[in-house]
């Protein structure tokens, strides 16, 4: 269904695929009634080089609210194209300047518009041009802008707009993932750093960008981060030597205002070239990143870093649909530790940030950009003191422990408590998180309360180290146990027994162990792991599920199909999410004398999570194959003549294949139904 007329049926070619997101940018950021936009616009365009009229089409025009579709109304126009054909490969973001022989089509199109037409737009879901047209006695002239103003703002002043806090706008997800990745393309294409490299420099700018927003908010400052018409050249060629000032001094700033937390050091310098911070400043100035909920800011953060920071030792890191499905079903609460052994990039813990502001922040509907920087200041401040008390997490990589960081930070103002340690070892381990780790009591074994992870797979990075497969054994022992996972084990007369001490055990068969060991009795776990574990008949994984079984109650299990992990973490794995609850003493110690209860574990097999193993999106199809849709109301503030007003608006939109979300639905009616026969409900 087309967005603009929510009556027409349109075949989502590429383009048209573009021209759908850019629809709903313009009336979720630009505050744009849908109402005065019209899709494939003809205009009668002069082609100057044979003197002849042809016919043109605008692939969104938008007119002056309430008046004629004339060209005489025509206030803007859209032009998008079709993503061009290279993946998910870096290319070069191309200047004002290199990209004029496109930029004609959009200029020829205002020009036949004529001169109401003052405003244009030119995309193709990797580059983004605004221009301004300035009327003159002869050919009319067009100019670079930095962004576009809101709704139908005729006394628009593009450095006012650039710089007044009260005209940021809270991000639309889409677009904000569309400047990150802009943003890093360019430095990655354009300065010749290495993709890592660059996404630091990046995050250099972003931090420097939370700060100016904070100082503004907080204590009145004229903001920094910003660019103006005065700071671009006519052709948009070159760098601002002010604008990259600006934002030198801002991030040498963040260094010393967030030294207490360790992040930063004289080691993190801020190379970018002036066009490259010029650039940077004006794709995100007009966002702001305070009024932007969590989960906007998770997603755009979550795709820029697991493209340039993956691992090589089995780190998978987690999509985001089943990063929300366990932080659902664990549902973690305000008063509770969560900890992540090996974050990663920190999923996880940004996405139980989001499920707690879910849980906090009023529920009545949509809020103006205004409306955001009212609720979501003290709702940061709040989540800012839940993660300096009670997020935790681990990895052994450095580069990915800042990461994680970083990210709970860019949400928080808060580092979180992330240490770089080897779980496994742990308390044991050599690298240098470890001692202050030991220091922390929320996260002793044995103490933590909500433990989520997706440890490392893979039997070509077994752990072998004698002295640390050693204290797994003794734990066991310690607390009576039959099973354990550093144990060989062989099948005799059809019965299950220890064949001797191991020498080398998968980190994923560890990992389940020591997980279980960090949660407190009682205590919630969530974890990723192959399905060979919980399905293969060797008497290795026989031996870890009768571990499991004996130190724990089950809660769930989500079987994922191949497509959950095939395109966003880039390997061909089948996964389960298993959910688990601690046993007490006093548990085990029933079971040993009148044996194993019975009681209902909830199942689900995940067929489809929304995208196939391209990334392409999958809707739900009825038996004729025809489109099923859902009818959804879309609320937005717009700016008609100069004031904003609530709008509502009946749209309808394909309903993903995706299997997730409806299995949490599934997951806490069960719960409800069985709680009275659930052994673990009453302790969680």
């Amino acid at each position: 269904m087309d967005y603009i007329s929510n009556k027409d049926v349109v075949k989502l070619t590429d383009a048209e695929i573009v021209r759908q997101r850019i629809a709903k940018v313009l009336v979720h950021q630009y505050g744009i009634n849908p109402e005065d936009m019209v899709r494939d616009y003809p205009l009668q365009v002069l082609n100057t080089e044979t003197g002849r009229m042809s016919r043109k089409r605008a692939s969104i025009a938008i007119f002056e609210h309430d008046k004629p579709k004339t060209p005489e109304n025509l206030k803007r126009i859209v032009v998008t194209k079709a993503r061009p054909k290279n993946g998910r490969t870096v290319t070069k973001i191309r200047t004002y300047a290199q990209a004029d022989a496109q930029l004609q089509e959009l200029r020829d199109l205002m020009t036949a518009a004529g001169p109401s037409c003052t405003l244009g737009m030119w995309t193709d879901d990797k580059d983004l041009y605004f221009v301004e047209r300035e009327s003159t006695r002869f050919e009319p002239r067009f100019h670079p802008l930095p962004n576009w103003p809101r709704g139908d703002d005729e006394e628009f002043d593009a450095t006012r707009d650039a710089s007044s806090l009260a005209e940021l706008r809270h991000a639309d997800e889409y677009m904000l993932r569309f400047a990150f990745r802009r943003c890093h393309n360019f430095i990655h294409g354009n300065e010749g750093l290495p993709k890592d490299a660059a996404f630091w420099q990046f995050l250099y700018v972003l931090f420097a960008k939370i700060h100016d927003e904070r100082l503004v908010r907080e204590k009145g400052r004229a903001p920094r981060f910003r660019v103006g018409i005065e700071d671009l050249d006519k052709e948009g060629r070159t760098g601002s030597p002010a604008v990259a000032a600006r934002i030198r001094e801002l991030f040498e700033e963040v260094k010393t205002d967030y030294a207490d937390q360790g992040l930063f050091d004289d080691r993190d310098r801020l190379t970018l070239s002036e066009p490259a911070l010029t650039f940077i400043t004006s794709e995100l100035a007009p966002f702001s990143l305070y009024a932007t909920p969590i989960d906007a800011k998770g997603v755009a953060y979550q795709e820029l870093v697991g493209d340039n920071l993956r691992g090589d030792r089995g780190q998978y890191f987690t999509p985001t649909g089943a990063v929300r499905l366990m932080v659902d079903i664990l549902a973690p609460r305000e008063h509770e530790t969560v900890f992540d052994p090996c974050c990663g990039t920190g999923g996880f813990l940004r996405e139980t940030l989001n499920y707690l502001q879910e849980q906090w922040k009023p529920k009545n509907g949509t809020f103006t950009s205004q409306e955001y920087a009212e609720i979501l200041p003290p709702l940061r401040k709040k989540l800012a003191a839940y993660a300096r008390g009670h997020i935790f997490g681990a990895d052994f990589d450095p580069f990915l422990r800042r990461a994680a960081a970083m990210g709970v930070m860019m949400l928080t103002d808060i580092a979180g408590n992330i240490y770089q340690m080897d779980s496994i070892a742990f308390p044991d381990g050599h690298l240098p998180g470890n001692d202050e780790a030991k220091r922390v009591p929320q996260i002793q074994l044995g103490a933590v309360d909500v433990l989520m992870t997706n440890p490392p797979f893979g039997s070509d990075i077994p752990f072998s180290e004698a002295a640390v497969l050693g204290r797994y054994r003794d734990r066991v022992r310690q607390r009576g146990g039959d099973w354990g996972v550093a144990w060989n084990y062989t099948r005799e007369n059809g019965e299950l027994k220890k064949s001797g001490e191991a020498t080398a055990v998968s980190p994923e068969q560890l990992f389940v162990q020591r997980a279980i060991e960090w949660v407190r009795p009682g205590g919630r776990i969530g974890i990723v792991l192959p399905n060979g574990i919980l399905s293969n008949p060797g008497p290795s994984d026989e031996a870890v599920r009768r571990f499991i079984l004996q130190e724990c109650w089950v809660m769930a299990s989500v079987e994922l199909p191949v497509e959950t992990f095939i395109y966003e973490a880039g390997v061909n794995i089948l996964t389960t999410l298993l959910f688990l609850v601690r046993k007490t003493d006093e548990e085990k110690q029933a079971e040993r004398f009148h044996g194993s209860e019975d009681y209902p574990v909830f199942m689900a097999v995940a067929e489809k999570v929304g995208i196939d193993r391209r990334g392409k999106s999958v809707v739900v199809r009825s038996p004729e194959g025809h489109v099923v849709t859902e009818e959804y109301e879309d609320e937005e503030v717009l700016r008609i003549a100069g004031v904003e007003v609530r709008r509502t608006f009946k749209r309808e939109r394909p309903i993903p294949d995706n299997d997730l979300p409806k299995i949490a639905e599934r997951y806490h009616e069960f719960v409800a139904r069985y709680a009275r026969e659930l052994p673990w409900k009453a302790r969680t």
